[in-house]
């Protein structure tokens, strides 16, 4: 081997020394380029045996090997596939964002927003009363009103507020609740019902204990529609329909339902009106004294003077009064005495909130009796 060497090497020197050059050439050339087109030299794991719990993630973009040169042959990189379970190292996984519509519909819906609850009748139209200021308080309700226009008219002349309660059954009852309403006076109905008297007409559209409950019921609808913007009704005469449970019951029904309430005018200590408006939640309060059973000025203002005494005894008092000329003269001249006698005078609906405190001093009944012969 070693004579066969030195044999060729005389004349094949040049020769061999070129081949030889030119293999290292091409070597440090393919280790050059494979250097430039893997930039950082980075590693790529080869997959992971069958055995292994996860199949290897493919590398990114920027880590797979380029081609490479063997012999001075550049060849391209083997094809790879990738798993759609494939996870790369050192690179987070990211989940992808949640649509709007996603996030919303998994909020939970929003809370209602609280009822609002609106205010009764007799607190809506209530006319503002004066600060008592610790002082007893008065009302004075007169009632049948809008009958007799010309003395009506006269009443709303009066200094106020007053508790003007109109007839259900008198006429323009717009128009003239407007006036009373436009003096400052509180307004209320004044409903007709059925008297013990014999021979009484309490006019149209009384409440009878005869009547059948569809008519009864029609009745009391028709009655508290007359007109608007009152605070509760009272009743005209009803000695005997007030002691009527069942219908009472009714009516109590349909005021609770309007929001309106109750003032009992005492016709007759048998009346259950009071009774049973707090069981059916109807603010209600019963009048102490009625101002004119004699159509005298002289008694008229002793009637006047116990009112002042049943106000300083118990806090508050409610006088039932109407249209006539000697009480109207009487009052002209006693209502504006009132603060210089440590009184206030106010609507009725003051009166009632004074007494929806439970004071059990108003549970006796009337102070004076009833007119006779118009209950």
């Amino acid at each position: 081997m070693e004579d066969w060497l030195r044999e060729l090497w005389p004349r094949h020197r040049r020769a061999i020394l070129a081949g030889a050059a030119m293999l290292a050439v091409g070597l440090a050339i393919g280790l050059a380029a494979g250097r430039v087109l893997v930039p950082g030299n980075r590693a790529v794991l080869p997959a992971k045996s069958a055995a292994a719990p996860a199949q290897p993630a493919a590398p990114p973009a920027a880590a797979l090997p380029g081609p490479t040169v063997t012999n001075g042959v550049t060849s391209d990189p083997p094809a790879t596939e990738t798993s759609p379970h494939t996870v790369v190292e050192d690179e987070p996984l990211v989940q992808p964002p949640m649509a709007a519509e996603t996030r919303l519909a998994a909020l939970p819906p929003p809370a209602p927003p609280p009822a609002r609850r609106e205010r009764p009748a007799w607190e809506r139209f209530a006319v503002v009363a004066p600060n008592p200021g610790g002082l007893p308080m008065v009302a004075v309700i007169i009632d049948d009103m809008g009958l007799d226009r010309r003395r009506s008219e006269r009443i709303l002349q009066l200094p106020g507020p007053l508790t003007i309660s109109f007839m259900s059954y008198a006429e323009e009852l717009g128009r003239q609740t407007q006036e009373a309403r436009a003096h400052g006076d509180e307004l209320m109905m004044h409903v007709p019902m059925e008297p013990l008297g014999q021979g009484i007409d309490p006019g149209p559209g009384a409440l009878l204990d005869r009547l059948t409950p569809e008519e009864l019921r029609k009745r009391i609808g028709a009655d508290l529609d007359r007109f608007t913007g009152y605070v509760g009704i009272n009743n005209h005469m009803g000695s005997k329909f007030t002691a009527f449970a069942p219908g009472m019951e009714m009516l109590m029904e349909e005021l609770h339902r309007r929001g309106l309430l109750f003032i009992d005018s005492l016709t007759t200590d048998h009346s259950v009106g009071l009774a049973l408006a707090r069981q059916a939640g109807v603010p209600t309060a019963g009048r102490n004294v009625f101002l004119d059973n004699e159509a005298d000025v002289g008694a008229i203002n002793g009637q006047l003077a116990k009112l002042e005494e049943i106000a300083r005894k118990k806090g508050n008092a409610i006088a039932i009064g109407h249209p006539r000329d000697a009480t109207i003269a009487a009052l002209a001249g006693w209502l504006p005495t009132l603060r210089a006698k440590g009184l206030v005078l106010v609507p009725v609906t003051a009166v009632v909130q004074a007494r929806q405190h439970g004071d059990t001093r108003y549970s006796r009944g009337p102070d004076t009796p009833a007119p006779p012969g118009r209950n």
